[in-house]
């Protein structure tokens, strides 16, 4: 029987400080507020934290002239709180954006002063106490091409390289991730996603990494070998990485057999993000089965994270300590 966590004094959080990582979770407020165990949970387990949706266009910016901080900001006091670092998530993204600037039908030259100002006052808001922001936010679909957006069809591809340029004037100290789905491993989206930082190093864009979400399902996960060609390619081009917002979702019911093939998938990832130096952190989205987006977003799925609905450790998270512990 697996001893809860903190009884040996094992936890995500010493041996990935141990390791010189950081280990992280997406936070919602409503539980941190109102369940003591989800923010123990988070306190001990955790060095890095992430708004799941509080820092999100239409959270922070729900009408032109007014801004609202106050779940961003019950989550970074948490953090600084309890000596955690925070990741910003996201600036520039095609979901989560209020009506009055998806129907505002405003035009090129009036929608860029309105993203300069967005991003100048959010970023500027936590100057000095956001570590990383994901700046922008799946611009590439599944095929690789340009997601045609909202921003991409206004703006056009140059709207990337501006928000970093604007999120670097407003906290020179943040490092600055371009986040995606699907390219933890080899193949189209992957090389898209190289092909597009590539093109802002080249350009001299400040992008400092790449997030790779990993959002996996039990029979369908990235070979670690390919994850590790990938985090390499990108460390050739001087680029951070970060596993920002991991979970294996499962089919049915979470059987023991189940539970078992998804601690390897965890282990296996985070081994391949140890044995490479570029990559500073490993971030679930979320940590609790009981606060996770899968079943809403795909039924008949869950169990995806590494504590059960009770806030009780599962396989996973034995495979992430004894990943964590082994050198």
């Amino acid at each position: 029987m697996l001893n809860r966590p903190g009884q040996t004094g094992e936890t995500l959080r010493s041996f990935a400080q141990a390791r010189g990582r950081y280990i992280g979770a997406a936070v919602a407020p409503g539980p941190l507020l109102g369940e003591p165990v989800y923010a123990e949970t988070l306190a001990r387990e955790f060095n890095m934290l992430t708004p799941e949706n509080a820092l999100k266009f239409g959270r922070t910016h729900p009408s032109r002239d007014r801004y609202t901080f106050q779940d961003a900001d019950a989550i970074v006091a948490f953090a600084q709180a309890n000596g955690m670092v925070v990741r910003g998530h996201t600036l520039v993204w095609h979901e989560v954006l209020p009506r009055w600037l998806t129907a505002g039908a405003f035009t090129r030259d009036e929608l860029l002063p309105i993203l300069h100002e967005h991003i100048t006052t959010v970023v500027g808001r936590y100057r000095g106490q956001i570590s990383a922001w994901d700046v922008v936010n799946e611009a590439l679909g599944s095929d690789g091409a340009w997601r045609n957006t909202f921003w991409y069809k206004t703006i056009g591809p140059e709207y990337v390289d501006l928000a970093f340029r604007w999120a670097r004037e407003a906290d020179p100290q943040a490092r600055l991730f371009y986040n995606d789905y699907g390219g933890e491993g080899m193949g189209r989206k992957s090389d898209a996603i190289y092909e597009l930082v590539q093109g802002m190093r080249r350009r001299g864009v400040p992008i400092d990494g790449v997030g790779l979400q990993m959002h996996v399902r039990l029979d369908a996960s990235p070979e670690p070998a390919e994850v590790a060609a990938s985090l390499q390619r990108l460390a050739a081009l001087g680029l951070a990485v970060h596993i920002t917002e991991m979970d294996v979702r499962i089919q049915g019911p979470a059987t023991e057999e189940k539970l078992t093939r998804q601690a390897s998938i965890y282990r296996d990832m985070l081994r391949v993000c140890l044995a490479a130096e570029n990559c500073g952190a490993f971030v679930f989205w979320g940590f609790t089965d009981r606060h996770s987006w899968i079943p809403r977003y795909f039924p008949g799925w869950g169990a995806a994270l590494p504590f059960d609905e009770a806030y009780r450790p599962k396989p996973a998270y034995r495979a992430l300590i004894e990943a964590l512990k082994t050198p």
